[in-house]
C-alpha cells in the first residue's frame, strides 16, 4: 500500500489548526475588556450612579412634599399672608409649623451637598440629619401645643417628616452604598483581569502539536523476508 503524502497531511493539519485563532484571541479579548473598563471609569467620573440619582430625587421629593403640606396649612387658617405673619414673623415653637419646613430644608441641603455634589460614600451625614430630625420632631410633639388643636396638619407634618427621614436613611444604607460598593468591586476585578490576562491566557499553539504522521502500512511478509533472507 502507498504512503500518504506528508505535504497533503500537513495541508490538512494547517487547514483545521486552531493556532491562528487562538493566537489572536487573547489580544482581542484583552483589548475589548480594557476598552470597556476605560469607558466605565470615564463615565463614572462624569456622572453619578443611577441609584444615587434616585436617592437625590427622593430627597428633593421630601422637601417639595413637606413644603406643599405647609403651604396648604397656611391657606387653611386665615389666608397665606396672615398665616405667614403669625408663623414666620411671630414665630412660636408651640404653635408654628415653620420649623418643620426649615427641618426639611436642612435635610435637603445637607444630603444634596454631601451625596450629590461631594459624592460621599459614607453614612455619617444622613445619620446626623436623621438624628436631628427625629429628636426635633419628638420634642415638637411632646412640648408644643399642636396636638391640642386637633387639626389634621398637627399629625400629618410631624409624622410624614419623620417617615421620610427614615426612608432616606434606609435607602442610602441598604441600596445606594451597597450597590456602589458592588459596582466598584466589579470594576476592580475587571481591571485585575485585564492586567493579568496576557500572562494567564495560552499562547499560540504550534502545528506540530496537532500533526499526526501518516500511517505506514508495510507487508509483514516483506519484513520477514528482509530480516530473514532465504538461503
Amino acid at each position: 500500500m502507498s504512503r500518504l503524502p506528508t505535504d497533503q497531511g500537513n495541508a490538512g493539519v494547517n487547514r483545521f489548526s486552531p493556532s491562528a485563532s487562538l493566537s489572536t484571541a487573547p489580544s482581542i479579548n484583552t483589548s475589548h475588556l480594557a476598552a470597556r473598563l476605560e469607558s466605565y471609569k470615564s463615565s463614572n467620573k462624569k456622572t453619578i450612579s443611577d441609584v444615587r440619582r434616585t436617592f437625590c430625587l427622593f430627597v428633593t421629593f421630601d422637601l417639595l412634599f413637606v413644603s406643599l403640606l405647609w403651604i396648604i396649612e397656611l391657606n387653611v387658617d386665615g389666608g397665606i399672608i396672615h398665616s405667614l405673619t403669625n408663623e414666620v414673623l411671630h414665630y412660636d415653637f408651640h404653635n408654628s409649623y415653620f420649623d418643620i419646613f426649615l427641618l426639611a430644608v436642612f435635610r435637603f441641603f445637607m444630603l444634596i451637598f454631601a451625596y450629590a455634589l461631594c459624592r460621599l460614600h459614607h453614612w455619617w451625614v444622613i445619620a446626623i440629619t436623621t438624628a436631628v430630625t427625629s429628636a426635633f420632631l419628638i420634642a415638637k410633639v411632646i412640648i408644643s401645643k399642636l396636638l391640642v388643636e386637633g387639626t389634621a396638619f398637627a399629625y400629618l407634618l410631624p409624622i410624614i417628616s419623620f417617615i421620610l427621614a427614615w426612608i432616606e436613611t434606609w435607602f442610602l444604607d441598604f441600596k445606594v452604598l451597597p450597590q456602589e460598593a458592588k459596582d466598584e468591586n466589579s470594576v476592580f476585578a475587571a481591571s485585575d483581569v485585564s492586567e493579568h490576562a496576557p500572562l494567564i491566557l495560552p499562547g499560540p499553539l504550534s502545528d506540530g502539536q496537532f500533526y499526526s504522521p501518516p500511517e505506514s502500512v508495510v507487508d509483514s511478509d516483506e519484513d520477514d523476508d528482509t530480516e530473514n533472507p532465504t538461503h
